[in-house]
């Protein structure tokens, strides 16, 4: 008689192995290997590994080809409404080149490059977002105001000083003036200081380039403002203006959206020029300032614009700077009243006080009406005050 015996090996604590232990990979690379020892058939193999002849032969001929033996993903190869490479990589190599700017104005300097096909701004935004391109949404300004626009160039002129900037061992106040028509930037200037000779020379350049405006405002600080607060006082800067032929006006204390477009220039310069980075000196910023400068003015689309950049907007002005300033020139019937040392005229015998930058210019008084009093005092061309001779004092 014979016998049989099976022995049994077991460890305490140990459990039976099975396929399903092995992950899904390790059985089909396994799988392959084997096939190509031809040990076994493939019919055997694939009863073993628990699959169909057809499985075996598929992760086989996956093994063979070079490509992984896992399971392919079962979304189509080609899909019509996907975006083509080429362009898609052009979209994300514009984004790196302008890293603040969205899908709108990248669909439009991308159709301007003469792409045949461009995506709509809300797939360019989907290409972002699948990039990891997408900053967090800016918080929205708690208060919306009106928006205002002269309607021609050269209209008006807004102009301020950017925040102080960090330049090698100093500091830099980059100048900035906005014309409020076409948002087209006509200074954009790294100085240091705020003084008004630093200011009067960046502005004669750009007067000799692009022509006078008619009107330029800023806020009520030195160079250009107010000094002392009061509506009638002028600064020796801003009588140069007046002199050139400008008319001025001045942003209300505390209200910075009186300037609102350079305001605004402020916050992009800031980030797709100033934050995040240093600049060694004077030089490599003014550099880094023009380069910018010529974007915004000639690539970068703006919105307010109706995706036009700024140059497509932006004219000359026709009106010529004067390399000698004119002369003064008044009204027949304005009273002329020579301003003091101190900065008073005296009308009808009574002392007023107008500016001590005025002094010893000659200014006019201009009755509002023939009875009331009321006089409007003038610089020139532009009003710098009024006098009412029914007050007591």
């Amino acid at each position: 008689m014979g016998y049989t015996f099976e022995r049994t090996f077991s460890l305490k604590g140990a459990h039976p192995m099975t396929w399903k232990e092995a992950t899904s990979m390790s059985q089909r690379t396994e799988l392959a290997a084997l096939a190509r020892s031809q040990a076994l058939s493939v019919s055997e193999l694939a009863r073993r590994f628990g699959v169909s002849r057809k499985t075996a032969y598929k992760w086989m001929d996956r093994q063979a080809s070079g490509e992984r033996p896992d399971d392919r993903s079962r979304r189509p190869q080609r899909s019509p409404l996907k975006t083509a490479l080429p362009i898609e990589e052009a979209v994300v190599a514009l984004r790196h080149q302008h890293p603040c700017w969205g899908g709108r104005k990248l669909a439009k300097v991308l159709s301007k490059r003469g792409h045949a096909v461009v995506p709509a701004p809300s797939t360019i935004t989907d290409i972002l977002r699948r990039h990891g391109l997408l900053t967090p949404p800016a918080q929205r300004a708690q208060h919306l105001w009106q928006r205002f626009e002269h309607p021609s160039p050269n209209d008006l002129w807004q102009m301020d000083f950017k925040g102080p900037i960090h330049v090698g061992q100093g500091r830099c106040d980059p100048l900035t003036v906005l014309d409020d028509h076409s948002r087209y930037n006509l200074v954009l200037r790294a100085t240091t200081d705020q003084r008004g000779s630093t200011v009067k020379t960046a502005l004669i350049d750009t007067f000799r380039r692009f022509g006078l405006p008619l009107r330029m405002n800023m806020d009520n600080g030195n160079p250009w403002g107010i000094p002392s607060g009061r509506s009638q006082d002028l600064s020796t800067f801003a009588i140069w203006l007046i002199r050139v032929g400008i008319g001025l006006s001045w942003s209300a204390p505390a209200h910075p959206q009186t300037n609102g477009k350079d305001e605004r220039f402020h916050r992009s310069f800031h980030a797709e020029v100033v934050r995040g980075r240093s600049f060694a000196d004077l030089r490599q910023a003014q550099q880094s300032f023009d380069q910018w400068r010529a974007i915004y003015n000639n690539v970068r689309p703006h919105e307010a614009l109706g995706l036009a950049v700024p140059a497509d907007r932006y004219r000359p002005s026709p009106r010529p700077f004067p390399e000698t300033l004119p002369t003064i020139e008044y009204a027949p019937q304005d009273l002329l009243l020579k301003v003091d040392q101190r900065g008073r005229i005296t009308l009808f015998r009574r002392p007023f006080t107008v500016s001590t930058a005025l002094g010893g210019y000659v200014i006019a008084a201009r009755p509002r009406d023939a009875d009331d009093g009321v006089y409007d005092l003038y610089f020139s061309h532009q009003p710098i005050g009024e006098v009412d001779l029914n007050e007591a004092s």
